[in-house]
């Protein structure tokens, strides 16, 4: 498969960024593509998936795992400080043949390691080859048209972190950083989907019912605490972006007090569901 506008990616992607100085992102993004694959025994992963709450499970029914890697075993990766995530990288050998980089070690901004922290995982699936980047999350709903426990496709988003992945004079267009044509093969999978557009803020706190209605006011329709920063360097790095956010709950002043405990019940019940969906739209890609 061929990358963004045509060009190719993977190998010849991996050698640029193995040429990158030694303390760059890349560098280290490189190193931690070459511990995988050597980990792994996997030379190159076509396509990657971070999944968030709710979404884990489809780590267990999206192929057959070749290789499961702790995340501390990987140059640059943490073992995740929020429940909910596995803190392991998985290799999944898909029906295609293809391979799946399953990143269960996602790093939050709030943790307070740095954006680069936040990215590593994506670079890292860039350099391992993989030319779509799936990102999953559970957020709350800021639209009342979605309802809690429905899989939403993300459209657009809002980066309202005050940063970016992006360094230097490095100028990314991000028109269609959710990529319309993933997002129309995740449609006719699933043609229930609705889509909507994603707010990250910084976290780790929830949101007031007035910065809420303000959210919706400028057109957030749901709203994390992740993913944004992460599809922004993943178009950087050339791949397409498909997101998914689980609504676990109404946001805040829109239904019940919020609660992590809420978020991860919401996603317990919804996984069956949303692996299968996962799976669907994997083979299709």
């Amino acid at each position: 498969m061929n990358g963004v506008g045509g060009r190719v990616l993977g190998r010849s992607k991996l050698e640029r960024m193995s040429a990158a100085p030694s303390d760059t992102p890349a560098a280290l993004a490189a190193e931690a593509a070459s511990a995988i694959a050597r980990l792994t025994g996997v030379e190159r992963h076509d396509i990657a998936l971070t999944l968030g709450s709710g979404w884990g499970k489809a780590a267990d029914v999206i192929g057959e795992t070749v290789a499961v890697v702790p995340a501390e075993e990987v140059p640059g990766f943490h073992v995740s400080g929020v429940p909910g995530h596995s803190g392991t990288l998985r290799s999944v050998r898909l029906a295609s043949g293809k391979h799946a980089l399953i990143i269960g070690a996602r790093t939050h901004y709030y943790e307070g390691r740095g954006v680069r922290a936040v990215v590593h995982g994506v670079r890292t699936a860039a350099a391992a080859g993989a030319e779509i980047m799936i990102l999953t999350n559970g957020a709350g709903g800021v639209d009342p048209a979605f309802r809690a426990g429905e899989p939403v496709l993300i459209s657009d988003h809002l980066n309202l972190t005050a940063v970016s992945p992006v360094e230097g004079a490095n100028f990314v267009d991000l028109t269609d950083l959710y990529a319309s044509r993933l997002r129309d093969i995740a449609r006719s999978v699933e043609p229930g989907l609705q889509q909507g557009v994603y707010v990250q803020l910084p976290g780790p706190h929830y949101e007031t019912p007035a910065e809420i209605r303000y959210l919706r006011t400028i057109g957030g329709q749901i709203v994390g605490m992740s993913t944004a920063l992460e599809a922004i360097a993943a178009r950087e790095a050339g791949m397409q972006v498909l997101g998914f956010s689980l609504i676990t709950n109404p946001a805040a002043g829109m239904g019940d007090p919020l609660s992590h405990a809420e978020v991860l019940a919401e996603g317990r019940s919804a996984e069956p569901r949303l692996a299968d969906l996962l799976t669907r739209v994997v083979a299709e890609l």
